[in-house]
């Protein structure tokens, strides 16, 4: 291995997040004393553009001096795939500022990232979803920061069939992942190995997966390897697992398994084989063997704290000094879960000063929390303070906790983004209890189903993400009344669903316009649906794509249902499923995919459900087509292509399947028309 050089630099302040300079902009992480290297593009590039990492991924080693990526090539601004594969791959230096959500095609799909690339995301905007990047044998100086990877989990928990990543390396060197948010993958969120060294993993938010970050895969003692200031929650292992780590240095990270959830940590930093570690000024919180070492590995600890751990907390052998290889500020221990629960991941007021266009207009910012730490109490009260006929986007960011209210988002009131703050889905809920025969307070008779919505979307462009929408009605108790209760119902056009769980019984989400002769879009990605009758229905023309569709037993313990229950005007788009899986704990052919909905007994209407490219589970129907209140669903359209899983069947009169020419008309991009959904 090659001899390291100790980075000749000043006093390094690198126990803080990225600073917030007068001009408002970020800093983004420039260290001080670090030599720039002479070109035309770094004399004008904004600062975050000419950051430099620090830790282990500064030093000179391997003919590197040190990890700048891109900084002396173009900076360029990407919202397709094909254009951030075509920079992110190219011979020549580039800084990629991501300004959109990049869905991967294949999911996936893992980018060959090559050398002297910084690709970062512009503000929060920067979404890759379904894959990540790869980064192969002799790649070097890449700097990745300021991104959303997430979501190319295929359901599987246990996957040994996906090896979706959010960052991998195989024999790269010299590579920083700083301040990003990766979740929600179907194997690890980051893979460091074969031999690949020099690289420092800082301000992350790690979360949602069974695998987080796993170092090694090799029998040789060569990774040099500083990770600090991440933030790893509701990870069950390689938390991260290191082995035959030459040198790797942790510190000032936040590692944290919230207590009743369904993931579980089995331990936390793990030392394997020959691997040298010391271990820094972390907080553990309620992580199973928070600390274990093989018996021939080193662990050196040093002012970590515990809080609510259990099981194997270990240490012993011989380390090394960091600071013989880099400069480094250590954080007091106990201001780390505050300092990494503000700092981590993705930073909102980076922006790129190249040009105009590459500026998301600003959003208005209005926060709610429970306790009275933000600007409202709950979220009807932010939604009545968006003032009418608003012109951009305001974000309702909701601080974890329980919300049981109402929400109504009136016609007047478009560009509105509802989104939980928490490290998970589960940790916003939303969630109310009425039904179509709940009698109003008022006396004026009952809710109806779509009066039953716990949230009720009517303004154009809303979006939610990161949040559970849920009605928990009790219909074993009210049998009395009918009991069709919605969870979210939107009518209106352009509504972005991303990364949320709606969840009910019966009638769970309600997609419908705000007339018959109005048209209304409606994208979910990267989400659950949970229910049992009827539970995705409605006159919208609407996407759910790459999520999972979950079958709940009825009230009593029976099992039987109906997923979508379409009711499309004729001439339009209905219900489209694709690329998802739909599973759960039911019975065998105990639910149909759909049925006609005309509602009204409206014989014009013309329900349309297509399923295409899914995994259905052996709950299914070989027959998963049936009628509905005297309409046959023969008369409407019905229809699958290409799904997989015990419960797909062959074409049959009963099972009706595309053509691939029929198929290639009905794609997500048919369903959207001029509308690609995007995060804002």
């Amino acid at each position: 291995m090659a001899q390291h050089r100790r980075r000749r630099t000043t006093a390094l302040a690198l126990g803080v997040p990225l600073i917030l300079t007068a001009a408002g902009g970020l800093a983004y992480g420039v260290l001080p004393g670090s030599q720039p290297r002479a070109s035309a593009a770094t004399t004008a590039a904004p600062a975050w553009a000419t950051a430099t990492a620090d830790g282990f991924a500064s030093v000179d080693a391997l003919g590197q001096n040190g990890t700048y990526g891109g900084r002396d090539g173009r900076i360029v601004t990407v919202k397709t795939l094909a254009d951030l594969e075509k920079y992110a791959t190219a011979a020549e230096p580039y800084v990629i500022v991501v300004a959109a959500t990049i869905n991967m095609n294949p999911v996936g799909k893992e980018i060959k990232v090559a050398s002297d690339k910084t690709i970062v995301g512009a503000g929060t905007s920067g979404h890759i979803v379904g894959g990540g990047f790869f980064l192969g044998s002799g790649v070097h100086n890449v700097i990745i920061r300021n991104l959303t990877i997430r979501d190319a989990y295929q359901g599987v928990w246990y996957d040994k069939e996906h090896d979706f990543d959010a960052i991998q390396m195989d024999g790269a060197h010299h590579v920083w992942i700083d301040h990003n948010d990766l979740r929600h993958m179907a194997d690890g969120l980051i893979d460091v190995r074969k031999d690949s060294t020099y690289v420092t993993v800082s301000w992350n938010k790690l979360s949602q997966d069974n695998k987080a970050f796993g170092i090694g895969w090799t029998e040789n003692v060569v990774t040099d390897i500083t990770i600090h200031h991440n933030w790893i929650r509701e990870t069950e292992q390689r938390n991260p697992s290191t082995d035959n780590a030459a040198h790797a240095h942790l510190y000032n990270n936040f590692l944290e398994d919230v207590a009743g959830t369904d993931i579980n940590s089995s331990y936390g930093n793990y030392s394997r084989g020959a691997t040298r570690m010391v271990l820094e000024n972390s907080y553990f919180q309620g992580v199973k063997n928070p600390v274990i070492k093989d018996s021939t590995a080193s662990i050196v600890q040093k002012g970590n704290t515990f809080v609510g751990t259990s099981g194997r907390n270990e240490s012993g052998g011989t380390a090394f000094d960091p600071k013989t290889y880099y400069a480094y500020t250590l954080d007091k221990t106990a201001d780390v879960p505050a300092l990494l629960k503000s700092g981590v991941g993705p930073r909102s007021s980076i922006g790129t000063t190249a040009t105009a266009s590459t500026k998301a207009a600003a959003a208005t910012t209005l926060t709610v929390a429970k306790d009275g730490s933000g600007q409202y109490s709950t979220v009807q009260a932010a939604v009545n303070a968006v003032p009418a006929g608003n012109p951009s986007r305001v974000v309702i960011s909701v601080k974890p906790g329980t919300y049981r209210e109402l929400v109504k988002v009136p016609s007047n009131k478009p560009h509105v983004t509802i989104q939980g703050s928490g490290g998970s889905r589960n940790d916003t809920v939303i969630v109310y209890s009425n039904a179509s025969g709940t009698p109003k307070p008022d006396g004026s008779g009952t809710y109806g189903t779509g009066g039953s919505a716990t949230v009720a979307v009517e303004a154009d462009d809303f979006q939610a993400r990161n949040l559970t929408i849920s009605n928990d009605f009790d219909e074993a108790s009210h049998q009395d009344i009918a009991g069709q209760a919605v969870a979210l119902r939107t009518a209106a056009d352009k509504v972005f669903l991303d990364g949320v769980i709606v969840s009910g019984d019966q009638d769970t989400l309600l997609v419908d316009t705000a007339a018959k002769d109005k048209l209304g879009r409606v994208y979910m990605t990267n989400s659950y649906v949970i229910g049992n009758v009827d539970f995705i229905f409605g006159r919208a023309t609407a996407v759910i794509d790459k999520s999972v569709i979950t079958l709940k037993k009825r009230w009593n313990g029976t099992s039987a249902g109906y997923v979508t229950a379409p009711s499309t005007v004729a001439g339009r788009k209905g219900i489209l499923i694709a690329n998802s899986t739909v599973n759960g704990d039911v019975s065998s052919a105990s639910f149909y995919l759909g049925r006609p909905w005309h509602a009204g007994g409206d014989a014009s209407l013309d329900p349309q459900t297509t399923v295409r490219n899914t995994s259905l589970s052996a709950a299914i129907k070989s027959t998963p087509w049936t009628d509905m209140s005297g309409f046959s669903w023969k008369d409407d359209r019905f229809a699958e292509y290409r799904n997989s899983g015990a419960g797909s069947g062959a074409a049959s009169s009963n099972r009706p399947q595309l053509t691939d020419a029929q198929a290639a008309g009905q794609e997500v991009a048919d369903w959207l028309g001029d509308w690609t959904p995007s995060s804002s």
